[in-house]
């Protein structure tokens, strides 16, 4: 009864928020915000609160698979507990009209008055910030990039106020507790985890910084700083610093292709290995393509995959343009789905079709993500010249620099602990941008390209700090896994080394695969990741992976100090 009724309020609350997501507008954000509030009224409601604890406490009657959906549904009930719902409501409403404001903003580089004369997109953010050579125009740049978070700051100190006080109604010390609670894990045990995971990567890192900040002051004709100046690397967050090692370059194998062909290859690795077609709905009712820069719609910008209705309704919001980049993301977001899929079987009761933890859906699509960047891959299926040699060692450290190593301070460091700091500490407004900066001193050894005071939030700029909030441990969880994963796949499935293999068109990875996808959140994750292979969550496959570039910057650095501290 509780999966039919949810299942159907859950379908019309994520058809609400697709279309608050694709075309920013009023009336879609309010509908979002009503069936938002219909969902949590259900899903807190007293009743079903009492009787998941009155059925709870009788654990020695119950079978694993009724005790995980009865825990899920408290779980999910602490997210709108019945008991407040003045303040859910409140909460429900602050984050679709923040959602508005991020997912509708304008980045202006001119304005005339308060009229902006040049608009412009976010992938035109990213492509100056990757392409440009010009300090200056990477200044200006950067700076437009930060625009959204003036616009977004008190309202995300009043999110998270309301977000506590849900998460405190049902003992939770705060919003962070709350998210954390979904893993069978504690604060302390989570944020022990991550420290942990910096630490371990933590020489590579150092070695990863002092090899970039070389190459950025050669490139900019500047001196080599100690910490690097934000608007230096090619991302917003400095949360990867791609461009850096241009001979694999891959930008060049795209663009004579489509946006629609990129898409459509995606799909293909997946089908190679045995996995379906995407449904025919899909292609229908997503919104894969980049709006031109004059569009009078506005969506999110955000990459993200979506399970509409936890059967067959998925779907991708994207903006894809012929890039590596968005070659690879494809096949990230597409992981997404496909986990979606695997996991909507009679099997997996509706309220555990979900990733076996948050983090395991992030590791599959980063898993593909692996998969996409390999050569024999890319020669297969005719991208790639045959004959065209890469260099594995500057492969490696491409993949470490772009989307690897260095994005795990980043998460497990300065996005972790600044939620941390928020939620659980409840750090005030007036210190948002400094505690940020700090943090990215800290653990990227990043700094502002210039005094950035609090008329700013530049951690607001970050769309999980509304969308997604106190969660983004996920993705470094999930590249621990990911690198687990892969390593027993190429090793024991494939017979391969790990940093050169190709899965395409294996039915035995594509088996192995679905036999992990399918089972959903009937599992404990610890349980499936033991049993999928043979450890528990580490460090131990990724630093394996990137051990031989460890020496090679070694060697590279010249043994200088590498620590920017």
């Amino acid at each position: 009864m509780y999966n039919d009724l949810d299942t159907r309020l859950a379908t019309v609350a994520a058809e609400a928020d697709w279309a608050a997501a694709t075309n920013v507008n009023p009336q879609h954000t309010g509908e979002r915000i009503g069936a938002g509030q219909a969902l949590a009224a259900f899903r807190g409601s007293r009743y079903v609160i009492d009787r998941s604890k009155t059925l709870l406490g009788d654990r020695g009657s119950l079978g694993e698979l009724e005790f995980r959906q009865l825990d899920n549904i408290l779980l999910t009930a602490a997210e709108s507990p019945g008991t407040i719902p003045d303040v859910v409501n409140r909460r429900v409403e602050t984050e679709a009209r923040m959602a508005a404001v991020m997912d509708g903003f304008t980045f202006c580089l001119d304005k005339r008055g308060e009229k902006c004369v040049r608009p412009v997109t976010p992938n035109q953010i990213d492509d100056v910030l990757l392409e440009s050579r010009s300090l200056p125009e990477r200044l200006k740049y950067w700076e437009v990039s930060k625009q959204s978070g003036p616009a977004l700051k008190k309202g995300v100190g009043e999110l998270r106020d309301l977000r506590n006080r849900v998460a405190r109604e049902l003992g939770y010390t705060s919003y962070f507790h709350l998210q954390v609670a979904d893993y069978g894990m504690s604060v302390n045990e989570m944020m022990q985890l991550m420290d942990k995971t910096v630490d371990d990567l933590r020489p590579l890192y150092e070695q990863l910084h002092l090899y970039a900040r070389g190459k950025l002051a050669d490139r900019y004709k500047q001196p080599a700083p100690k910490a690097i100046p934000a608007h230096w690397v090619g991302n917003r967050w400095a949360q990867e610093w791609p461009g850096l090692v241009e001979s694999v370059n891959l930008d060049d194998l795209f663009r004579t292709r489509t946006p629609e062909w990129i898409v459509q290859q995606a799909e293909r690795f997946y089908t190679s290995l045995g996995m379906p077609a995407l449904p025919k709905s899909f292609w229908e009712k997503s919104d894969l393509y980049a709006l031109p820069p004059n569009a009078t719609r506005h969506k999110n910008t955000h990459a993200s995959a979506w399970h509409i209705d936890t059967e067959r309704d998925v779907r991708a919001l994207m903006s894809v343009e012929p890039n590596f980049r968005w070659f690879e993301t494809s096949h990230h977001e597409l992981g997404h789905i496909y986990y979606y899929l695997a996991y909507s079987n009679p099997k997996v009761p509706h309220i555990l079709r979900e990733g076996a933890n948050r983090a395991f859906h992030e590791a599959v699509g980063d898993l593909i993500g692996i998969a996409a960047r390999q050569p024999e891959y890319l020669k297969g299926i005719g991208i790639m010249p045959k004959d065209r040699q890469l260099d594995q060692t500057q492969l490696l450290l491409s993949e470490a620099l772009d989307n690897a190593v260095v994005f795990v301070p980043f998460a497990a460091g300065t996005m972790t602990h600044f939620e941390h700091e928020l939620y659980e500490k409840k750090l005030p407004v007036d210190q948002f941008n400094a505690r940020w900066w700090d943090l990215a001193a800290r653990y990227q050894g990043i700094q502002p390209p210039t005094p950035r005071g609090e008329a700013f939030c530049d951690a607001c700029t970050k769309t999980h700090i509304v969308d997604d909030a106190a969660q983004y441990y996920d993705y470094a969880l999930a590249y621990l896994i990911k690198y687990q994963l892969h390593d027993y796949i190429a090793r024991k499935i494939l017979k391969q080394d790990p940093r050169n293999c190709n899965y395409y068109g294996n039915r035995e990875v594509g088996k192995w695969l679905t036999e992990l996808l399918s089972i959903g959140a009937t599992q404990d994750w610890r349980q499936v990741l033991r049993e999928k292979t043979g450890e528990d969550i580490s460090s131990r496959a990724m630093l394996d992976y990137f051990q031989p570039l460890l020496a090679y910057l070694q060697k590279q650095n010249g043994g200088q100090p590498a620590s920017w501290q």
